[in-house]
């Protein structure tokens, strides 16, 4: 805030379950107050809680080895929601594992950029591509691919076929999406051998299925930021004894 002589001066900040001091007014003036109801109140705690979350996942997490994994802020606006640590170190070490099994790996991320700061840490030999709407990402340099869902094959054609490991997270949990980011993974597939991994919405196991071929698995993808909706990993080969394996009751 500034003084009225101009001078800048810091304002202490008070949390919500602050007492705060302030002059007597009389009962007019007290008439005039605005008030929060008790619901808004916690409504607001409850926000404000959920973006420190958010904010302190963002700025920083941690690999296996101790090692700072950097990221950058959520954008809701974007609908862009980060993974929780674990989610991360365990699609990125089945990303490493697949990656042990094939003569010339290469790994492109469909708007999952936290999975690619990871697999940077733990396989920086593998080449890995980001493809992504948010062009904050350009500092990963020849890494990042501006991407459009709305534009699913408008990319480089130096990209068509070249991938034998997928992984795609939609942004929207909407049968248009999903639509889209399947045209997508088909044309970044490399013929005949590709490997398939989708993190998306519970309520997308059935069209998963239908435009991609793809099983749930038992892990169960987790969000920095706590979300509503149930979401899941699907594949298109048998992780075996990884991930939980597939399941075969659904």
């Amino acid at each position: 805030m500034t003084s009225t002589d101009g001078n800048l001066v810091k304002e202490p900040k008070a949390s919500l379950n602050d007492t705060v001091v302030v002059n007597s007014v009389s009962a007019d003036e007290e008439d005039d107050i605005p008030m929060l109801s008790s619901h808004t109140l916690e409504a607001l705690k409850e926000f404000l809680a959920e973006q420190n979350q958010a904010a302190a996942a963002a700025e920083e997490s941690v690999d296996a080895d101790g090692e700072e994994v950097s990221l950058v802020t959520e954008n809701w606006n974007l609908s862009q929601f980060w993974y929780n640590r674990q989610t991360a170190e365990t699609i990125a070490a089945e990303v490493a594992a697949l990656s042990e099994t094939l003569i010339s790996p290469r790994v492109v991320c469909i708007a999952c950029p936290t999975l690619y700061a990871y697999l940077k840490k733990i396989v920086p030999g593998v080449p890995t591509q980001l493809l992504e709407f948010d062009k904050r990402f350009e500092q990963y340099g020849d890494d990042f691919t501006f991407y459009d869902y709305n534009q699913p094959e408008d990319l480089p054609s130096s990209l068509k076929h070249s991938f034998p490991i997928v992984v795609a997270d939609p942004p929207y949990l909407s049968k248009e999406c999903l639509d889209k980011i399947a045209e997508t993974v088909k044309f970044l597939s490399k013929p005949g051998e590709s490997l398939l991994l989708l993190l998306t919405g519970e309520v997308q196991t059935m069209l998963a299925g239908e435009l991609l071929g793809l099983r749930p698995c038992g892990f169960r993808p987790e969000h920095s930021s706590k979300l509503g909706n149930e979401f899941r990993l699907f594949t298109s080969y048998d992780p075996s004894a990884r991930l939980g394996g597939w399941q075969h009751d659904i």
